[in-house]
């Protein structure tokens, strides 16, 4: 495989030029390397991957040391798990931290989920009455997830989505899976990435969240690289994707291989079950550098919030 080459392949670094080239200014701090290392042996011991913050009461979402700490873990690993010493069935803690993120630290706002529903959408099997009218989102049923970033239809698609555990899977179901993009990078040819870069691929708006009736797709690239050339930044989800080119069909089918193969697996992926994430934990995602599944859901009555913030240009290379 070309586990290694991506640390230094040259044409990453092209790609890093011509976004610069355009004005973009691309800073997004990857997962420490010591990190990443450490998880190639380890990683089934999520303390140590994923950083863990206790918010004793609601007063922490705007106390200031409390939200630095979680900008800043957000921007080492790109993944934090919030535990809540507090009952908290309206998410105000999450909207008043995003609020503290946004004021303190220039995260931007959270998008709205569709045409009707606001910044918070409810994670819940459903079967008559969904959250966008006659429309069910994958979200709302209890089938597995596979691999996917959130919103990679959107142009700016949100850098962050954080999930309140309401009520975890009794059942054993319902397990969150991430992997890291710069890991599962390393698993692809030069070749694929390079393809993965360019604007090349049209991705459709599911009808749940459309917002606007004249906008039902946005063509572009699926991996970005950050401003030291590694590509470690990705917007992905299969069914909604059409490759617009043979290289880009080519490139498409390799990551798919590579997401389903047991390297990636082993190497770049976290299971965060129940017991990981139990009622009134929270898990805040860096949704470019982290992809994220599920498994099949056994309880119909597993409840999470989910929100999405900080939308920021998502650029492509030059065909």
């Amino acid at each position: 495989m070309y586990r290694r080459a991506a640390l230094n392949f040259p044409t990453a670094r092209r790609l890093h030029g011509v976004a610069h080239q355009q004005g973009h200014h691309l800073r997004a701090p990857r997962l420490p390397r010591a990190a990443i290392d450490e998880a190639r042996h380890t990683f089934a011991d999520i303390s140590r991957i994923v950083p863990n913050l206790e918010a004793p009461d609601l007063s922490y979402a705007r106390e200031p040391g409390h939200v630095h700490s979680v900008s800043e873990k957000l921007q080492q690993n790109g993944i934090l798990k919030v535990t809540l010493g507090f009952a908290d069935s309206k998410s105000q803690y999450l909207e008043r931290l995003l609020w503290s993120l946004h004021q303190s630290h220039g995260h931007q706002l959270p998008i709205a989920h569709s045409a009707t529903r606001g910044w918070f959408w409810d994670v819940l099997p459903a079967t008559t009455s969904f959250q966008t009218a006659n429309c069910q989102a994958r979200s709302e049923t209890m089938e597995e997830f596979p691999w996917h970033t959130d919103c990679s239809y959107e142009n700016p698609p949100p850098r962050y989505f954080a999930l309140h555990v309401l009520q975890p899977d009794r059942y054993g179901g319902g397990t969150l899976s991430v992997m890291n993009v710069e890991r599962l990078s390393e698993l692809l040819s030069p070749t694929t990435r390079i393809s993965l870069a360019r604007p090349e691929y049209l991705i459709r708006t599911p009808p749940e969240f459309t917002k606007h009736p004249s906008q039902q797709h946005i063509v572009g690239s699926l991996l970005l690289a950050d401003e030291e050339g590694r590509p470690t930044m990705m917007r992905f989800r299969e069914d909604l994707l059409t490759p617009l080119s043979e290289r880009a069909a080519a490139a498409l089918e390799e990551l798919k291989q590579a997401l389903q193969g047991t390297e990636a697996q082993s190497h770049s992926t976290l299971h965060l079950t129940p017991k990981t994430l139990p009622e009134q934990s929270i898990i805040l995602i860096d949704n470019r550098r982290w992809l994220h599944a599920r498994n099949h859901i056994k309880d119909p009555e597993r409840h999470l919030r989910r929100v999405r913030w900080d939308a920021v240009p998502f650029p492509s290379a030059s065909a």
